[in-house]
């Protein structure tokens, strides 16, 4: 029997994205629609993809260094900072450092794949697959 305040675990798997980053989804559930959690991790010398969310996103950086640009602002990141990213605003972030750059993703109100617009593509295609 299942508890009506909880929502049954799935294995996390991290996968990798176009976006050129790995994901690990630790909470997305339709049943909870206000929010979802992911965490991501960048390789050394990468630059995410130019996108944009149709939610608000809140980067948590847990380890590594990096160049975060937020609507064409750049601006260093390390251990322990929290960016704030309104919805459709454009956003990637740049591990300039040695070693990963990992940091949780909340999204406000829960991401979507179609929600996710690229904005590199000349098509701006507005999907990502796993």
């Amino acid at each position: 029997m299942t508890h009506p305040f909880l929502t049954p675990g799935k294995q996390l798997e991290e996968f990798a994205t176009p976006e050129r980053c790995f994901i690990t989804e630790l909470l997305n559930q339709p049943s909870q629609p206000n929010a979802s959690l992911a965490r991501a991790r960048v390789e050394p010398g990468i630059t995410t993809q130019l996108h944009a969310l149709d939610v608000e996103e809140t980067y948590v950086i847990e380890a590594g260094n990096g160049i975060m640009e937020v609507d064409g602002e750049r601006f260093r990141v390390g251990p322990g900072d929290s960016v704030l990213i309104p919805e459709r605003i454009p956003q990637r972030i740049e591990n300039d450092g040695a070693e990963d750059l990992v940091f949780l993703c909340l999204c406000r109100p829960r991401f979507r794949p179609e929600g996710y617009v690229n904005l590199e593509s000349p098509t701006n295609e507005t999907s990502l697959t796993q």
